[in-house]
């Protein structure tokens, strides 16, 4: 491997986040807070960093190999982390690193757990930031990496590979940082879209930047102890629930629809299951509510939101619905493992994966039936090769194993059942609100320390789908 083709690209991806930054630092000068002593020191710190790392390490003409890609991956989300945190650090904003970096890390997979018992005392500037690496990890801060890598004759394909979320890789364009640009536009399109939209009906324009930050990354993090709640404001909610559900897309979907192509949506088959997933559980939640006495208009908006802010793992309430009946939070919890799709910003085990594990399972049946019949997993009329077949099968293997590890962790650090395994499967899917003592009215604060670092490897390995992380402890990664 070429340790200084990866070792420059992190300084290149230190240099980007510091400049970020210095946004932060700005709207503490503006809202006449002293936090700006927090975000310069940490902006010039990390861009020095960067500017170190890309001074030692001179450009290479070379194409970044598989395993290239794998540890500049998943080396870049460590680093972002980790000099994420400084300005949280710097302004004293958590009791300590590990709560520290538990945020930090819990925004920048768009996790949206929190340790905060208090978020509306907080400084602007620092609510600034929390939602923005939401932002920046939603597309990801590496794919936008991507797009300046043909400046320094780097091939960024390997680093796509291993960034975009989902089991089948989809080049939208020839060339890839091409590819990464208009992702990105598409992107801040929506963002933009959605901060008029929240400002139109009554949001101020920062709670509204804030929030559409957090929902085009479905990240959930809020300016408020209740999330979308505290705005009481229905038109809010709604607005919410279509950039949600944008948001959970396969990101080439709206590539093809901004390029003209609207039959596109109706055509993929994974997105008329994402979509079938969610009106199927939105009507059986809001019957359960009706149920229980609940006017009708407040049970289907509050299953609908909540419904769509769990599958696309965005995290959001607008109610606590921890309070709801047994059968309700049930289907929330498998929701959370379900997620968004393949080429979003949501996680969880996809819903492209979910199908191609049913039409596996259909095919079984078949052959039992007829031993000798030849067929075959297809998706739009199109064979799945057996490749993919089985790295779904080992990625959702291994997604259930660390779901059960983790879960008897927690249960070690003395969490409650229910506790625990919402934690651990809200971590590991990137949902954020679990049931219980993690609900949607409660936050991390009290878990133990043990609990939040196992719950910060969950959010990555969740973040990274598992393999680009997991895949560098492997001893055949390191040999020639």
């Amino acid at each position: 491997m070429s340790y200084t083709l990866i070792l420059r690209t992190q300084g290149l991806l230190l240099i980007f986040l510091g400049l970020a930054m210095a946004i932060p630092g700005i709207i503490a000068f503006g809202y006449h807070e002293d936090t700006y002593m927090s975000f310069f020191p940490a902006a010039i710190t990390t861009i020095l960093a960067g500017i170190l790392l890309t001074g030692i390490f001179k450009p290479l003409q070379k194409q970044i190999s598989h395993r290239e890609g794998f540890l500049i991956v998943a080396l870049g989300w460590v680093l972002a982390t980790l000099f994420g945190s400084l300005p949280f650090l710097f302004a004293s904003t958590f009791t300590g690193f590990t709560d520290t970096y538990f945020e930090t890390v819990s925004g920048f997979t768009t996790t949206g757990a929190t340790v905060l018992n208090n978020i509306e005392i907080l400084p602007k500037s620092i609510l600034f930031w929390r939602s923005m690496i939401q932002w920046l990890g939603g597309m990801g801060i590496i794919l936008f990496s991507i797009a300046i890598l043909p400046l320094l004759g780097i091939g960024g394909m390997q680093l796509y590979k291993a960034e975009v979320p989902g089991p089948v890789m989809e080049k939208l364009t020839p060339r890839i940082a091409e590819t990464a640009r208009s992702l990105w536009k598409i992107y801040i399109f929506l963002s933009v879209a959605q901060v008029l939209l929240l400002m139109l009906f009554g949001m101020d324009l920062f709670d509204s930047v804030c929030h559409a930050f957090t929902t085009m990354a479905t990240g959930g993090f809020s300016t408020r102890n209740k999330s979308l709640e505290s705005f009481n404001n229905p038109a809010l909610e709604i607005i919410c629930i279509f950039f949600m559900l944008a948001a959970g897309i396969n990101f080439s979907l709206h590539y093809r629809l901004f390029n003209g192509k609207l039959k596109s949506f109706f055509k993929d088959r994974e997105f008329l299951t994402y979509f079938s997933i969610i009106i199927t559980a939105s009507v059986v939640i809001t019957l359960a509510l009706a149920a229980t006495g609940k006017p009708a208009a407040t049970s289907i908006k509050n299953a609908a939101f909540q419904v769509v802010s769990i599958m696309t793992t965005t995290g959001y309430s607008n109610t606590n619905f921890d309070q709801w009946s047994g059968f309700s939070k049930i289907l929330l919890f498998i929701l959370m493992f379900i997620g968004g799709s393949a080429g979003s910003t949501g996680g969880g085990i996809k819903c492209i994966r979910i199908m191609l594990l049913l039409k596996m399972a259909y095919r079984e049946f078949i052959i039992m039936i007829h031993p000798h019949a030849v067929t075959s997993v297809k998706i739009a009329g199109k064979s799945v090769s057996q490749t993919i077949l089985r790295s779904i099968c080992v990625f959702v293997v291994c997604y259930l194993l660390l779901f059960i590890l983790g879960s008897l962790f927690m249960s070690l650090c003395g969490l409650d059942f229910i506790t625990a395994v919402s934690a651990t499967a809200a971590s590991l899917g990137n949902v954020g609100p679990g049931l219980s003592g993690v609900g949607p009215y409660e936050n991390y604060q009290f878990i133990p320390e043990a609990g939040k670092w196992a719950l910060i490897l969950l959010m990555l390995l969740g973040r990274l789908e598992i393999f680009t992380f997991l895949i560098i402890f492997i001893p055949e990664f390191w040999k020639k």
